[in-house]
Formats: structure tokens, sequence, C-alpha cells
């Protein structure tokens, strides 16, 4: 049996085929249940190598330590099974992945990418790796490498446009990747990646209006799936934005935490939101409480910094100090691993949540500390520069509260001169001649 890109896939029945082209789709669009047809392939053909490894993915993608064990689990029984060269290397990255390696899995993906470029799924995860990793110019690249193998009649084609959209985003390119993410959303409105790209574009060049249209006046991305929370969120920044609290929070309790989410990337975006709230002295009463309770198990886990961040969020908002102590210990135990977890926590991670407990505890002398440190590397324990904003808004509110107006100033005039090129306003004053 092969795919509908020509892999030969072992192990693999029509019925099974047709299982997992189906939650290969909806996992290029980040809807429907994929991980539930991938299980159907699995039931409909037991010995469907590719099936196995694509519930293994589908657990490591969200992120979350709990989900570890059951992709181990996945994997082990896809190597009991006959593979080619190409799963062969699927079955290698996820085995990096699940024992920390993220770096190495993205590797190993981008290799199998050189090879096979028309392998939707190892771009598709291997982008993922880059984002969580922080690799910043393969998140573009990765996929630029494999764009000049494809044409627009292939099947799946409109991912490889947004994933390309986002990679351009994230490397400041943001009239390319609005351009290639909206045309991505012509041929499939269902790809919340792609319209995840062209709001980052928005989000990043203060387009409030433009961005409430874009989301308000799309309908494939509200579908259930891995990225709708994340697309609400962004909603909700640009209302933030335009001043409009209560639009934000009507937002973060509907669709955005209104379901109790505990999936660690969606508590992410909770977390996000309430903690740009505080910093605009917005009482969110004790929703914080509610999200600590969720986020209780990351505090032992030790498995991702990022997470870590916004866990330690709700934990110091809601009083919690035995799961921040928990949380010390897990880090200080982490640090010391052979993992690339390790190298998040000393880069970026460690630094960054001791600043968040510090602000809480009203220390902002130690929060100005720690984030004046980091801020040139933060994008080395991954996220997105929509996401790691964060650091620099609460380093403004810190300067201000630990008397440090000078500091305070040229932050924000930094990020004022930033905002306007980015957007492409001219600047506010006069460019003089380069001498000569």
């Amino acid at each position: 049996m092969q795919d509908l890109h020509g892999h030969a896939l072992s192990g693999a029945s029509a019925q099974a085929l047709d299982a997992f082209e189906i939650a290969l789709r909806e996992l290029r669009c980040l809807s429907g249940d994929p991980l539930g047809h991938a299980e159907a392939a699995v039931a409909a053909a037991p010995e469907f190598t590719m099936a196995h490894a694509l519930r293994a993915w589908l657990f490591l993608v969200g992120t979350d330590a709990g989900a570890v064990p059951l992709a181990r689990e996945a994997l082990a029984q896809a190597r009991a099974l006959p593979a080619d060269a190409r799963e062969a290397r699927h079955l290698a990255a996820i085995g990096h992945w699940c024992a920390g390696r993220w770096r190495l899995a993205a590797r190993t993906l981008e290799d199998l990418s050189l090879e096979h470029p028309h392998d939707l799924l190892a771009l598709q995860l291997g982008q993922q790796l880059d984002f969580f990793t922080g690799d910043q110019r393969l998140l573009r690249d990765r996929i630029a490498r494999a764009l000049p193998a494809w044409s627009p009649d292939m099947p799946g084609y409109h991912a490889l446009l947004g994933m390309y959209a986002f990679g351009l985003e994230e490397n400041g390119d943001f009239h390319n990747a609005e351009r290639y993410g909206r045309r991505a959303i012509e041929l499939e409105p269902r790809d919340a990646w792609a319209q995840h790209a062209v709001v980052h574009v928005l989000e990043m060049q203060g387009r409030r209006d433009d961005g409430i249209r874009w989301m308000t006046g799309q309908a494939g991305w509200k579908q259930c799936g891995l990225l709708a929370v994340h697309n609400w969120w962004h909603l909700a920044l640009h209302y933030l934005g335009l001043d409009d609290v209560d639009a934000a929070l009507q937002l973060l309790d509907g669709p955005i935490d209104g379901h109790r989410p505990t999936l660690a990337l969606e508590l992410i975006d909770v977390s996000a939101l309430l903690w740009r709230l505080r910093l605009r002295g917005v009482d969110v009463g004790e929703r914080w409480v509610s999200v600590a309770e969720r986020w209780s198990a990351c505090a032992g886990h030790g498995w991702y910094a990022f997470n870590d961040l916004h866990a330690a969020m709700a934990f110091a908002c809601a009083g919690r100090a035995d799961l921040l102590e928990q949380l010390d210990a897990t880090q200080r135990a982490a640090q010391t691993r052979a993992d690339d977890n390790a190298g998040f926590l000393l880069a970026v991670g460690r630094a960054a949540t001791e600043a968040v407990i510090a602000h809480v505890a009203g220390d902002h002398r130690r929060t100005v500390e720690r984030l004046r440190d980091l801020r040139s590397h933060a994008r080395a324990f991954g996220g997105s520069d929509a996401q790691r904003d964060l650091l620099d808004q609460t380093l403004i509110h810190s300067a201000r509260a630990s008397g440090q107006p000078a500091l305070a100033r040229g932050l924000e005039a930094e990020r004022s001169l930033l905002a306007r090129q980015r957007a492409g306003a001219r600047p506010a004053v006069a460019l003089q001649p380069a001498m000569h």
C-alpha cells in the first residue's frame, strides 16, 4: 500500500489506509480527531507501522509529559513491526523525542525531509519541533527546501504554504507570510495553522481591526481541534490591543477557558491571557485557582521549560506555595539531566520562571534582574515572538514598579519604534545621512 504521495506503508490495508489518510488530513488542518482516526487505522491493520508511529507523534506534539508514556508504548509497538528506511527514520525521531532529545528528533526529520520532500508528516512535525526548540531560521528553511518539489495540484499543498507562511512570519517577512497564509486558506479554509500564521502577522504589525476581521470572518478554524484555543487567544490579543478588556474576558471565559482545558498547549494560552490582564491591573477574581489546579501535574514533570513558565504564573497568582516549591525542586533536578530541557532551563526557563514568581511577590527589582539577562536569547526555550512578548511586557511593568523610570522609558521607546517599523510606518525622527 502507498499513501497519497507515493510512500510505501508497511503493514497497511485498504481500510486502514483510508483512516490513516483522514488522520493526516485532519492533522494538517489541526482540526477534527486525528488521534481517533489513527487508532482506527491501527484497529483495522494492527501491523500498520506508520499508524502506530502517527499515534506516537500525536501524543508527543501536545508537549504534555503525561502523554509521553503513551508515545513510548506506541513506539514500542511500531518497532516490533517491519519498516522501510523512511519509516525507520520516523521511529528514530520519535525515540529521540521520547528520550528528551528534542533537537536530535528535529535533525532526524530534517534529514528525512531532504530525501523525501513529499512526506508532509515529517515536515509538519519537524516544524513543530523547530517551534518548540526555538530554531527560528529552520522554521522557515525546513519548508523552503521542500517547496520546489511541490506543485499546487498535489494533496496537502495548502499545508506546505501555511507552514512556510509561519516560518516567514517568525523571521520578520510579514508581507510574504501574509501572502502565503491567505493563499493557503483559499485552498483549504479549515487550515488552522495557515489561519494562525496570518493572525501572527497582524499581531506583530499591530493591525488590530484587520486581525479581528480576519478571525471573525473565517469559520474553518473555529472547529474543535489542536489549535482552536490558541487562535481564540490571538483574537483576544487584538481586543486587548484596542483596550477592549471586556471582549477579552468574554473570550477567556468562553472558548479559551470555558471548557476547563487540561492540555498544556491550551493552558499556556489561559495563563498567558490572564497574565496580560494582570499586567493591566484587571481584577480576574478567582480564575487563577482553577488554572493552577489544572497545571498541578506539571509541577513534578520537568519535561518542557516553556510549559513550566506558564504553570508558575498560575501557581504564584493562585497562592499555591506547595506547587511552587515542587516546581522549584523539579527544575533543579531537571537541570542536571542529559536532555534538551536541561538546556532550555539553563538558557531561559529557570530565570524566566524566577522572574514571574518574583513579580507576583512584589520583588520587581529581582524580576528586572532576571529578565534583562535573557532578552537577547529568549527564543532558546521555544514559543513564538508573540508569546515571548509577555516577557518584555513584564520587564517594562517591573522597571516602572521598581523605580527605574529610565529603563522603562528606554524599553518603551525601542518597543514603539519596532512597532512602527513592523507596521511599515516612517520613523518619528528624520534619519541623518550616513557619514562618509
